[in-house]
């Protein structure tokens, strides 16, 4: 089981108001207990003939968002990454660069780095655009299309949520 995946399950026992749930999936064992105010979120990851370890999972900002389609499969993707074609208007033509994963976003690999691209800065698939801290994690992103950065569409150091825009690229 992949953090990607873990997380979809916090996400989903969280919505759920569920107060415990186990899971046992061959060699992984994992716990998920929601806290009574509904701010935190226990997790425990236990691989099989392992010690537990005992991890806060990242707290969830309650919003009110809009109602949304299903989901499509993310098995499509095999790094959990989605670029799509950005909303009707004038950004019609930009490509946008999506969050794969709930976590802290950075645009620089340290405070003491530059960041890792500017608005106006070409960019080749393959060529990694920001970091987003998981779980003590740093899951560095890298884009799909190659382009030029119209938008940075998220501030430094800001929490972002699964699918969230990140980046407008033109992709001509």
């Amino acid at each position: 089981m992949d953090l990607k995946e873990i997380q979809n399950l916090i996400k989903f026992v969280a919505k759920s108001g569920a107060s415990e749930v186990k899971l046992e999936t061959g060699d992984v064992k994992i716990t998920i207990k929601t806290g009574s105010d509904e701010k935190e979120t226990i997790v425990q990851h236990v691989p099989m003939g392992g010690q537990m370890q005992h991890m806060p999972a990242q707290p969830q900002p309650q919003q009110h968002q809009q109602p949304q389609a299903p989901a499509p499969s993310q098995e499509s993707d095999s790094q959990g990454k989605e670029e799509q074609k950005a909303p009707e208007g004038e950004d019609s033509n930009y490509i946008t660069v999506k969050s794969p994963i709930i976590g802290t976003f950075y645009r620089k690999p340290s405070p003491d780095k530059p960041t890792f691209v500017e608005v106006g800065d070409s960019i080749k698939e393959g060529d990694v655009l920001c970091v987003i801290e998981a779980m003590k994690l740093f899951n560095e992103i890298e884009s799909e299309v190659s382009g030029k950065i119209v938008k940075v569409l998220v501030d430094d150091s800001s929490p972002v949520e699964f699918d969230q825009p990140l980046f407008l690229v033109d992709p001509s």
